[in-house]
């Protein structure tokens, strides 16, 4: 009985080592594969897009374009930043961003000495690129890769021109700027004066205000009560628009006036389509979104190295207002 038990038992073995002997076999000969788990694919790049006007409509389309190329290329995007220009809030979330080592930072240029150090000091030193997109700083003074957005210059020469066309070849045109000097301004204005120069019968009148509501309705009244015959007006700073035509609305008909701005304020398109702007330029906001995520993940792959330093510009138009009476 016992050698009977010994027996089956060792022909079990016989079998079970037969088996297993197939089955290794097909493995090691065959193209099968081991079954994998599958794993969710992780962004490749950590970026962040940081502005000073959260939920603006401009910017909520930089981010949509920022966001649909990011899918595309692999990369995850965060849009930070703060609420009505509050410029320290906004130093913050550069600031936290550096920190968190991300691997690239768009962000919305901003022409102080606080940026310039964050930028071309801290993000320096942790090897972290920077692209400005839609305001730009000089490359000098921040050491950021490249600027994507609008050719500021030229947009300023648009406006002039049309002014010109609408109004004439003499006149008196006052520009209203705010008054901390940001490069993208000193853009705009330049390429408006260049223009206007050529003609000696038009005369410009700068003048500069604090963005708050208060400061650019006393601007506009002083500006109003020295020069009662001005014929057009220029917001350079898009945000000075609204607020600078409730004061001219206030103290004489709109529609005289030839009145000009940008689209980068929540206000301007509503007042292009009520006819109180003659004209403004139109700029490509997603364009920028998704072009600044386009070369910055291609810096980062070595794709593209340098980026152009004198930066990447996207479309402008000049848009019409609604004719006036």
């Amino acid at each position: 009985m016992r050698k009977t038990v010994i027996f089956i038992l060792g022909l079990v073995c016989v079998v079970l080592m037969y088996f297993t002997w197939i089955s290794a076999d097909k493995v090691f000969r065959s193209e099968w594969q081991l079954p994998q788990t599958p794993v969710q694919k992780q962004a490749q790049y950590r970026l962040v897009l940081i502005t000073q006007e959260l939920e603006t409509p401009f910017w909520v389309k930089v981010g949509k374009g920022a966001k649909e190329q990011a899918g595309r290329d692999g990369a995850s995007i965060e849009v930070w930043g703060s609420y009505v220009k509050n410029q320290e809030d906004f130093l913050k979330q550069i600031e936290i961003a550096i920190d968190a080592k991300v691997d690239g930072i768009i962000v919305q240029g901003l022409d102080t000495d606080e940026f310039k150090d964050l930028t071309k000091i801290k993000a320096a030193f942790y090897g972290i690129p920077i692209v400005t997109v839609a305001n730009d700083v000089p490359m000098a003074d921040s050491l950021r890769r490249t600027y994507v957005g609008s050719d500021q210059h030229k947009a300023g020469r648009m406006i002039a021109e049309q002014l010109i066309s609408d109004m004439g070849e003499s006149g008196i045109v006052i520009l209203l700027g705010d008054s901390r000097h940001e490069y993208y301004q000193q853009q705009r204005l330049s390429g408006i004066k260049e223009v206007l120069e050529k003609y000696p019968h038009v005369r410009m009148e700068y003048a500069e205000t604090p963005d708050t509501r208060e400061h650019i309705i006393a601007a506009t009244q002083d500006l109003m009560n020295r020069l009662p015959e001005a014929d057009a007006f220029v917001a350079v700073n898009a945000n000075l628009a609204d607020a600078m035509i409730h004061e001219i609305g206030r103290r004489a008909r709109v529609e005289p006036y030839f009145i000009y701005s940008f689209d980068d304020s929540p206000d301007t398109a509503e007042l292009l389509h009520q006819g109180k702007l003659d004209g403004m330029i139109g700029q490509s906001p997603e364009a920028m979104g998704r072009l600044s995520i386009d070369l910055l993940t291609k810096w980062l792959r070595g794709e593209m190295m340098p980026l152009h330093t004198e930066g990447y510009f996207t479309d402008i138009r000049m848009l019409k207002g609604t004719p006036k009476p």
